[in-house]
């Protein structure tokens, strides 16, 4: 009976300190729109990631045609132009192979990870269907 007692007042005094407070759950509106804000936040960084990598291999390819007509020209069309090839041509075209050897595997390895940005994004859709995402076109 004296624990009972103790415990009523315990509860009575809290009370005084904490406020009267009861405890109140947010409206299902706004558990919803935090969802949202967070489904959004996370679509967002996927986006980006995606978008970036995107414009990266687009800018990749480009530079990498280039080098390959830069190439083409310094490499000459003649059947024996190798063996007239000065040094300093024979140097530029050793660079050049490096650079386009170099931006074939960094293309390679970029359409790989857009292929697993696209899987992560469509996952997500999937998982979240009622989230209606911003369509996202294959560039």
């Amino acid at each position: 009976m004296f624990q009972s007692f103790m415990r009523s007042r315990a509860r009575t005094y809290l009370r005084g300190i904490v406020g009267e407070r009861e405890f109140r759950a947010r409206s299902p509106e706004r558990d919803a729109e935090t969802d949202r804000e967070r489904l959004d936040a996370v679509m967002g960084a996927i986006d980006h990631a995606l978008d970036s990598a995107q414009a990266e291999h687009e800018g990749l390819i480009k530079r990498v045609d280039d080098v390959l007509a830069r190439s083409a020209v310094t490499f000459g069309n003649g059947d024996d132009e190798y063996l007239t090839r000065e040094t300093l041509d024979s140097h530029h075209l050793d660079l050049f192979e490096s650079e386009i050897q170099n931006g074939q595997r960094r293309i390679r390895e970029l359409k790989s990870i857009i292929a697993q940005y696209r899987t992560v994004r469509e996952t997500l859709v999937a998982q979240f269907p009622h989230s209606n995402p911003r369509p996202k076109g294959d560039a």
